[in-house]
């Protein structure tokens, strides 16, 4: 059971988060705070496995809790959940400690595999804040872990290859499913195989494989 602490000042949100989430028998959530200030206080009696958290607080902001968290709680895994998709932002909370970031429009499965890959000790960046960084990236020239992923050619088979492509396309495991004919369980295993064939850290890093094998445009 993954236990999960609720950081947002919007009593709907964090409502709507709980309604999300509550068929996910693998996620429970043990805790909510308004802001940062109320966070650090629950912390002192409450050991979560992922700390969902806003930027935009009153008090005590996102930006400024990443501080604390770092002095106080290194080990806290943290899946920042916001509106904010500038580029600048994702770079600045990662830098704090952060290890995901995912944006409030993100669908139901993918919020739930950031928590579980966050959990997990793995960073992600969901897949809209993603393409638009790599697509940044490749416009630059620059090649993170590019070296790496040739050096890794795993052999895909065709289904993990659709897979793949619609990893690449923005599609959730549920759309991927519906699209292959296939129960979302079968696409998860497909995922994580994914994951593990090509070394990949995060769906980052699964679309820069698809776009570096020439499997997407």
């Amino acid at each position: 059971m993954i236990k999960v602490i609720l950081v947002d000042d919007h009593t709907l949100i964090r409502d709507g988060l709980k309604s999300l989430l509550k068929s996910e028998k693998t996620i429970q959530i043990v805790g909510e705070a308004e802001n940062g200030q109320q966070l650090l206080e629950l912390l002192e009696t409450t050991t979560p496995d992922v700390i969902m958290l806003d930027l935009n607080m009153p008090i005590m902001d996102g930006f400024e809790t990443l501080g604390h968290l770092q002095q106080k709680h290194p080990n806290a895994k943290v899946l920042i959940l916001t509106m904010l998709d500038q580029e600048s932002y994702v770079h600045k909370v990662r830098s704090s400690g952060a290890m995901g970031y995912v944006l409030k429009t993100a669908g139901r499965d993918e919020l739930v595999h950031a928590i579980k890959t966050v959990a997990n000790d793995n960073s992600f960046i969901c897949s809209e804040v993603a393409l638009r960084l790599l697509n940044r990236v490749n416009s630059e020239g620059t090649t993170v872990s590019e070296s790496n992923l040739k050096r890794n050619n795993p052999e895909l088979s065709k289904r993990e290859l659709e897979v793949l492509r619609l990893i690449a396309e923005g599609y959730t495991n549920a759309e991927i499913a519906d699209k292959l004919f296939a129960s979302k369980r079968t696409i998860e295993s497909h995922r994580q195989h994914l994951i593990e064939k090509t070394k990949a850290r995060n769906t980052a890093t699964l679309i820069k494989y698809a776009l570096q094998q020439g499997l997407i445009d």
